[in-house]
């Protein structure tokens, strides 16, 4: 059984919220995946956890990295799992894995994006019957997050 965790982003966009969620699992000592919905994505957010922070940055890597097992955060837009990722993100419309395979998933949707929105709903159905805990969050004013179900 897995831990599934949908969390509805709608007062802050992915760039703020993932970061925050990535420390969270560094501080556990989670290896973790990253699965985006497009390389280029993959890419742009590769980039940008190297400066997120003024006072510090979040070691990760990519397939062109190298290494991949020696990578805490590993970001992708394929379906691999080379870091051997107990943790995996699934965040723009990437495809739901197996949550078998992970001790959590953490599915990221943006609530404003009306197809994204019936995805996760879809998502949530098809896991809903399953041996598989799920929860849905949704953000708070402060940035934190409120389970809702």
């Amino acid at each position: 059984m897995s831990d599934v965790f949908f969390y509805q982003l709608s007062l802050f966009p992915l760039d703020k919220v993932l970061p925050k969620l990535l420390e969270k699992c560094l501080e556990r000592d989670w290896q973790v995946a990253v699965q985006f919905g497009s390389k280029e994505r993959c890419d742009a957010m590769n980039s940008y956890l190297w400066t997120y922070a003024e006072d510090g940055f979040l070691p990760h890597g990519t397939k062109e990295d190298g290494h991949p097992e020696f990578q805490p955060i590993y970001l992708t837009h394929e379906s691999d799992n080379p870091n051997d990722a107990m943790v995996r993100f699934v965040v723009d419309r990437a495809p739901m894995p197996d949550p078998a395979s992970y001790q959590r998933v953490v599915y990221i949707f943006d609530g404003s994006d009306q197809e994204a929105l019936v995805e996760a709903r879809a998502q949530w159905k098809a896991l809903k019957d399953t041996e598989h805990e799920l929860t849905y969050w949704a953000q708070t004013q402060n940035g934190g997050w409120d389970r809702k179900a």
